[in-house]
Order: structure tokens, then sequence, then C-alpha cells
């Protein structure tokens, strides 16, 4: 059995095959951001906090608030009707006006020289223009430089002042938990895109959410689905304390405003790569086409690529129970559900017929043949790869139930007694009862790793010394102790203490043979 790393070169892609390339370095978790200062950093920030941020910050807000009343009024109306014939006079002066505010506003911010490489194409050469790495609000620089149209949260539109900046630009909103949403944003952007230049250009983050900079992260293909040719735009902020980036396990949004307005000098560099033009086979192919786009950035940056994505950030991230340690296996799990074309949204619901299935089966294990027909997917590396996470023993068998629990944590990763009761279901004897091997085997594979101590945990729910467990024993003892995690199962027992990203330590997309051998063992 054999996994397939993927390395960082400029080649493209063709028929889903990569060109050879060296590996990439070994990367940290893109989705997390640490900030040390030196004592002499401290002094300068607390000297600056009393100083230069309050003025920057009065005059960055008071630009903001002067911009607003110039969006207010060009917003108004049909954007959609104005934009099928040339921009009027008075339309075009509210542009310069518009730029000239925001470069002021960036300027109050310390952001003094915007460093810009290459040339921006017009919209009749490149409708799409993607921008990564994506790793700040910052990164709306370029956006207020060039007023082309973005795809937003649509709880954007919400925000006072701001709000009415964004409408401006002409943006497309999505809902990132209505998959209607999305559909009906993909097709906006594939209208616009095909328009001939009637609309601005599209401005996308195809990365979907924000990073690190350490890695390009999977694009989503939103942006490549329309087959039209896109200009690659790279961002980078060279400074020496990295006040800028905005992730999911770091300094929270107010505290890196803060911290960069304490910074004298903030540089920023935008660089306008040669537009893309697609070939046949990757305008039939948004996923070829995205990888391949993606390969070149991450070269121009110097960068290597992953195949984490902002669901794994999701699901790194949950709320619940038992909080994934950092070197769990489940992200490897669920990028191989996804590569199996498997839609979580959609395996929820079929949750109960596998818990089904899998108690008739009791504990009997079964082969890769099995597991496929299982499934109902052909036999492939993917799925071998799947299958291996779960061959503790590496004789060919595997524990079927196991594969429920992971898939039950990768669809609802934040309702842990949901997936805890619907494990006890697959494990109870004739009475409901379970054994501490039981729950050990339960607790190893929802929290993705190796090695676990459940016994503290299993004798403080069996007062009464049964020697086994049912689950509302449980329940209750999980009502009366919500932190039970850290005080029974994380202390000591981990390779390292539970993160709140609970990334995989080792975060190279390239996999060596000890990787390997590594990852076969993980849930079990």
């Amino acid at each position: 059995m054999r996994l397939k790393g993927r390395g960082c070169n400029g080649g493209r892609e063709e028929g889903g095959e990569e060109e050879p390339g060296p590996a990439p370095p070994p990367m940290r978790s893109p989705f997390v951001h640490h900030l040390r200062f030196s004592a002499l950093q401290k002094a300068k920030i607390a000297f600056m906090t009393l100083t230069l941020f309050p003025i920057r910050l009065f005059f960055a807000a008071f630009m903001m608030l002067l911009a607003w009343p110039f969006a207010f009024i060009a917003s108004m109306g049909s954007p959609e009707r104005g934009l099928e014939k040339p921009l009027s006079w008075w339309r075009k002066v509210v542009d310069v006006l518009l730029k000239a505010i925001m470069r002021t506003m960036w300027l109050a911010g310390g952001f003094h020289w915007i460093n810009v490489k290459g040339r921006q194409a017009l919209p009749t050469e490149a409708a799409i223009l993607t921008l990564a790495p994506h790793s700040s609000y910052f990164d709306a620089i370029p956006v207020t430089m060039t007023m082309a149209s973005i795809v937003m949260k649509a709880e954007s539109k919400d925000i006072p002042v701001w709000g009415t900046l964004i409408k401006y630009i002409r943006p497309m909103f999505v809902s990132r938990s209505d998959q209607d949403s999305r559909r009906k944003t993909v097709e906006e952007i594939r209208r616009r895109a095909q328009s001939n230049g009637k609309w601005p250009q599209i401005m996308i983050f195809p990365e979907g959410t924000c990073t690190n900079r350490s890695c390009l992260i999977t694009f989503k293909p939103g942006a490549f689905i329309p087959g039209v040719p896109v200009q690659p735009v790279i961002l980078r902020y060279p400074n020496k304390s990295d006040t800028i980036t905005w992730t999911w396990q770091g300094p929270g949004a107010l505290k890196i405003l803060w911290l960069t307005l304490c910074q004298f000098h903030n540089f920023v560099e935008i660089e306008f790569l040669p537009v893309y033009i697609p070939s046949e086979e990757e305008k039939k192919n948004p996923s070829l086409y995205a990888n391949n786009v993606r390969r070149v950035m991450a070269k121009a940056l110097g960068v290597s690529v992953t195949d984490y994505t902002f669901e794994d950030c999701q699901l790194a991230l949950a709320e619940g129970q038992l909080r994934l340690p950092s070197n769990t296996c489940l992200l490897e799990f669920a990028k191989l559900v996804r590569s199996l074309g498997l839609k979580p949204e959609k395996l929820e619901k079929e949750l109960d017929a596998y818990s089904g299935s899998t108690k008739r089966m009791k504990d009997k294990r079964i082969s890769l043949k099995e597991f496929a027909e299982y499934l109902e997917i052909p036999l492939c590396d993917t799925l071998e790869n799947m299958f291996a996470l779960f061959d503790e023993k590496e004789d060919g068998l595997i524990d079927l139930r196991e594969y429920v629990i992971a898939l039950s944590v990768v669809c609802r990763p934040s309702k842990t007694l949901q997936t805890i009761q619907l494990a006890f279901k697959m494990y109870q004897s004739e009475i409901g009862a379970l054994t501490e091997e039981d729950l050990t085997c339960i607790l190893k594979t929802a929290m993705g790793v190796s090695d676990l101590n459940v016994s503290n945990l299993f004798r403080a729910i069996d007062f009464a010394e049964k020697r086994e467990i049912i689950y509302d024993d449980f329940h209750k003892f999980v009502e009366m102790y919500p932190n039970f995690a850290e005080e029974y199962l994380y202390p000591d027992q981990m390779e390292s203490c539970p993160a709140p990203n609970g990334f995989c330590t080792d975060f190279s997309p390239e996999i060596t043979e000890d990787r390997r051998n590594y990852l076969q063992k993980k849930l079990n």
C-alpha cells in the first residue's frame, strides 16, 4: 500500500498526474499563529499605545466615515442595470475619490508604501483575480486599490459603515451553511466572468479562510468553474513582527488591529502574476485548474502546498466534550473521505443505518474487498489508504465499528455525546453494557489517537465496581463533570498537549515511509 504525497513545483498537472518535483519542507499548521515579543518590543508597543495608536485609530476611522456617504449614494439603485453600459462621469469621480480616501486610511494605519509588482490585467484579459495566501482582514488593501468585486460572507453586509463600502463594489454574498447559496454564488461568478468585461473584475480568495501564510491550503473550485483565464495575485507582509496574521488559533481581531497600528511601519507587497490561461482539460476539470494555479502561486511564494481545507479547520476547532488532540489522525481520515467523493453532510443522515448494520455484524472484522462492497466504492489507492488507518494488526482486517465512529466525528464534530451514544449501541452487550476495553477503543477512535489510558475514567464511572458501564452511567457522569476529558484523558496521555487547532504535528503533504507506517496504526 502506498500513500501518495504531493510536491510543490511550477509545472501543470495533466490528467490529474503531477510532474515530479522536490519534496517540500515540513510545515507547521497553517491555522495557528503565535506572537512573541522581546522586552524591548513590548516597551515599544507600550510607548506607541500611548502616543501614535490613538491618533492612527482616529484618522483611520475618520477616513472610513468620510468614504461612507460617497459609497452609499453611488450604491443606490440597481447596480446590475448600470453596469451593462459604460460608467457615467460621476461614478468615475466617485471611484477615484474612494480609492484616494481608502489609500489615505491605510496610510494612517502605517502602510506608508504599498509595493506593487507586475501589471494588473484588463477585465477582458482576465475577469477573475485569485489572491493568496489569505491571512488577514488587511488583505482588503488590494480590494480597495482595484475596487474589484469580491465574494463575501453574507453577514459582512450588516457591518455598520464597512457593509456600505462593501456593497459599493458589487460583491457576491455567500452563506457557508446554505448549500443553495453556494450554488447561486458559483452561477453568478460564471455569469459575471463571461460578460466580456461588462462587470468589474472579480477578486476571489480561493483558500476560503485565513492561514498563517506558511503554505497554500486547498483552493476551492468556485473561481475556476467558469473556465475563463484568471490572474493569480500573491500577497506578502515582510514585516519583522507579524502582527498582520489573523488565524483560527492566535490573537483576535482587535488585538491584531492594536498591534499593527502600534508598528511604526507596515510593509505589504502585491504581485500580479501573468494571466493563467486554462487548457481544454482544465476547463472541464475545475479542481485540476485550481490545483495548477495553486502550484504556480506556491512556486512564486516559495512555499509548499497542503491538501487540508477550511472544512478540516472546522473539524479541528469544533467545540465539544472531546477536543481533538494535536496528534489526531482524524484530519487524515476526513481528507480521505472527501477524496472518495463522500459528502459528510449527506453521510450524517446515514449514520444510524451504518451503526445498525455494524451492530448485526458484532465484532466481525472485514477485509478490504468487503470494506469496498460495504461503501459501494470500487477498489482504489484512496480506499486502501483509509483502510490502512484502521488496520492495527496489519493483517488485512478491520473492525467496521471504528470506521463508523470516525465518520460520526467528521460528520458532526461538535456533537460528542451523539457519537459516544452511537458507539455504545454498536459495542454494548445484550444487556447494554460496555467493558473498559470497549470504552478504550471507542475513545481512541473518536479522538484519532493510537494510545489512550481510560482506566481512571472507567473507574470513576463504574463506582459500583461492576466492571461494566451502560450509556446512562456515562451520560450522568458527563453531566456531573462536563470537563471530564481535561482531567481524565488529556494529562500525560497524549504525545503532546491538546491544542484547540487539533492538527497533526507533521503537516507536510509529502508522506515519508516512517510517516506511512505511523498513519497505519493511528486510529487503533
